[in-house]
């Protein structure tokens, strides 16, 4: 009995002995053929060089910012990625780690003061350009880093390591890679979008992921350089607490992020589940065109068009029942049903139409806000004072005053807008001028009149006043009944010189 018992002791003994002599033969290793293989003083000071604070830096700082705030406006991917590659953050960020791994308090300190002044600079500057900016609204790029969740911290995680390998290594290059997956310089603009729109559920959101991509790229640096034994000022007991404080701060990280994370898990499951139970209120041929859930309203909000070949009957009523049963909790559900022909290809039809009267009414919001845009150009006014009548296809401005510009010019200015605007009635009213007088030759206003009296026609139909002729004989009286059928109000005064009309306005608002 003895024997057999001993028999499984000897076992584990012999597996322990051999599992030990492989981590002994593993840490000699790398100690050997890893660690002595690295130019410690070199990578330090290498390191040393890039986390200063300069003027280049504040510079690329700020011009990062820029680019970054701008492409999120815009929301364009390719020009956030630029906004990355140029961002400095990265050197202090990972100094900092290799500050804390060797025991460094004074290049620490220099580490997380050019930290703290880039990410104030970041933030201010991206803040001045939104409040600048006639763009405010939360695109989807914007709104992709609001809601960091446990997946961007192993993300952050990752690129770390492979940061620290590369630095410690020499290998450059993948710094670049690594500054793009973990986008230190976006959440920045959207923290400063936030500020500067008093949207604090954008700002934390977004300060969040920063502070999370911030501190697992220090900590993993600091981590990769314990591992490659670089030389610390640290004791034994400083080494340990510096080890409690990392593992715990991951850990004060790594939890509301899980339940983002869970958060998202449990929205995208409801998603399914919401279309699914949708389908099943309608018959076979029926399809969803378009499904809406707003998971930040109670209820619950579902708002969905359905094509259908038959209308289904308290369809909503009966969705809603069945979500508040699968997901527990209320949920309001409307749903708009489209008749359609029990055919498939009508259902598809009817699916394209739509998605054409959408993207024409997309091209169509498009095109008044470039047609605003260049109006306001020309009138000298911001876009908010343009108005647009959509239905009619007509633009209408006041023009700002400008010295020196006439009636002439501002009249050259709506033939301007009318030529980029094809198709709309573009009305620009000029400011109060003195009219010009129409000279006249053999009773009838000679080529330099004629020109005056279009203008004249021109400024009062703008300004809406009515105008005063005098001068005397036939000429008067056909050019007064020219401007009334023009429905231009007019008075006229046989006491005028025999050639030429003066024109004038019959009121003039005071000052």
């Amino acid at each position: 009995m003895n024997t057999q018992e001993s028999a499984p002791s000897s076992e584990r003994k012999t597996t322990n002995y051999t599992l030990l002599r492989a981590l002994v033969h593993f840490r000699t290793w790398w100690r050997e053929a890893v660690v002595e293989d690295v130019d410690q003083d070199a990578v330090i000071e290498s390191i040393r060089g890039e986390t200063m604070f300069t003027s280049h830096y504040i510079f690329m700082t700020m011009m990062s910012a820029g680019i970054a705030v701008l492409g999120l406006l815009l929301s364009s991917p390719a020009v956030v990625i630029g906004a990355m590659l140029l961002s400095p953050l990265m050197s202090p960020i990972i100094g900092s780690g290799f500050a804390m791994a060797t025991g460094d308090v004074v290049w620490l300190r220099r580490c997380l003061k050019a930290l703290a002044i880039g990410s104030a600079l970041a933030i201010g500057f991206c803040a001045l350009i939104v409040l600048l900016s006639p763009l405010q609204t939360v695109t989807e790029e914007i709104a992709a880093r609001t809601r960091p969740n446990l997946f961007d911290l192993l993300v952050a995680l990752f690129s770390a390591l492979a940061g620290g390998y590369a630095t410690i290594r020499g290998k450059m290059g993948t710094i670049v890679g690594v500054a793009i997956a973990t986008a230190l310089m976006p959440p920045l603009a959207v923290v400063g979008f936030g500020l500067a729109t008093f949207n604090w559920t954008v700002f934390g959101g977004a300060l969040m992921l920063f502070v999370t991509n911030l501190m697992t790229i220090a900590f993993t640096a600091a981590i990769m350089a314990r591992l490659y034994g670089f030389r610390s000022r640290l004791t034994d007991k400083q080494n340990r607490l510096q080890d409690v404080v990392i593992a715990f701060s991951f850990i004060l990280l790594a939890v509301p992020l899980a339940l983002t994370l869970r958060t998202i898990a449990w929205e995208a499951n409801a998603s399914r589940q919401i279309r699914a139970t949708i389908d099943e209120a309608f018959v076979e041929e029926a399809r969803i065109d378009q499904l809406d859930i707003k998971y930040d309203t109670a209820p619950l909000r579902i708002e969905a068009s359905v094509l259908t070949p038959q209308f289904a009957r308290q369809a909503d009523i009966d969705v809603s029942r069945r979500l508040e049963r699968l997901l527990g909790r209320p949920v309001e559900v409307e749903i708009d049903q489209f008749k359609v022909s029990n055919d498939p290809r009508a259902a598809e039809e009817a699916q394209l139409e739509r998605a054409r009267e959408e993207e024409a009414a997309r091209k169509n919001a498009e095109q008044v806000a470039g047609l605003a845009q260049r109006l306001s150009l020309v009138a000298g006014v911001p876009a908010s004072e343009i108005t647009i009548d959509r239905d009619n296809r007509r633009a209408m401005a006041n023009a700002r005053a400008l010295p020196g510009l006439g009636l002439q010019g501002y009249r050259m200015l709506e033939q301007r807008a009318i030529g980029s605007m094809q198709g709309w009635d573009v009305r620009l009213r000029p400011p109060m001028a003195e009219l010009p007088d129409i000279t006249l030759a053999d009773g009838a206003p000679d080529e330099q009149g004629k020109n005056a009296a279009a203008l004249v026609q021109w400024a009062a139909s703008r300004i809406g006043l009515p105008i005063v002729l005098s001068g005397r004989g036939e000429a008067l009286e056909a050019l007064a009944e020219r401007y009334r059928k023009a429905g231009i109000p007019v008075e006229t005064r046989d006491n005028g010189p025999a050639d030429r009309i003066d024109t004038s306005w019959k009121s003039m608002p005071a000052g």
